[in-house]
């Protein structure tokens, strides 16, 4: 047993239906292992990558109508992966990647369950250096500023493996680390493009944040 509940959910995402597997609570946790502990990843802070976020679900609906073919493209803090499956269902070329120890056994186990191929996964630290990445068109990501060094970490892996023209997409659920980021982007070479509000179309979606888009030419 691998000591941590799950469940099963089934969502709509632009004109498709996707199942979720995901943690059955915040409550859940296991690091039978002590990979977590290792990784710096408190009781509390680890079971957030097995819930599906409003900020997760406006990315996936953003990625369902966004112009991919030709992009190569990488998710960072995938989560549950949903966006990554979006993507795939598409035929982008996509590569997910998340700081958590489980997380690629719960995004190809629900490529699995959409009968999808196998999702490119590489767990990242954004401290690091992953020479065998390689370099993306496009870079997403929902809900990753939560930490006061979180913006400098990110422009800098962004800046690492982006392009030299490349567009970054990031949902912000307003925590309050979106200006510094937005400085340190600038400082690799970005552009803010205009936010977007709710890109969900739906009043009623718990989703009241906005996309940082942000671009770079060559």
């Amino acid at each position: 047993m691998p000591g941590y509940r799950i469940k099963y959910s089934t969502l709509s995402v632009g004109a498709e239906d996707f199942h979720l597997c995901s943690l059955r609570d915040k409550q859940q946790f296991a690091d039978r292992d002590g990979r977590a502990e290792a990784a710096g990843i408190s009781s509390a802070s680890w079971p957030l990558f097995g819930q599906l976020w409003p900020s997760g679900e406006a990315l996936a609906q953003t990625m369902s109508r966004y112009h991919v073919q030709g992009l190569r493209i990488l998710e960072l803090g995938c989560g549950l992966g949903l966006s990554s499956l979006v993507l795939q269902r598409l035929g982008a070329d996509i590569t997910a990647s998340d700081y958590h120890p489980l997380a690629g056994d719960f995004l190809q186990r629900n490529a699995i369950l959409n009968e999808l191929p196998p999702i490119r996964f590489q767990r990242c630290d954004w401290a690091l250096e992953y020479a065998g990445l390689g370099l993306f068109d496009l870079i997403i990501g929902s809900d990753l500023l939560y930490e006061r060094d979180h913006p400098g970490l990110l422009a800098g892996f962004i800046a690492r493996h982006s392009q030299p023209s490349a567009e970054v997409l990031i949902v912000d659920p307003g925590r309050g680390n979106s200006a510094p980021f937005s400085r340190a982007m600038l400082a690799m070479g970005y552009q803010q493009q205009a936010d977007h509000c709710n890109v969900l179309d739906d009043p009623e979606s718990p989703f009241k944040g906005r996309i940082l888009n942000y671009r770079r030419v060559a």
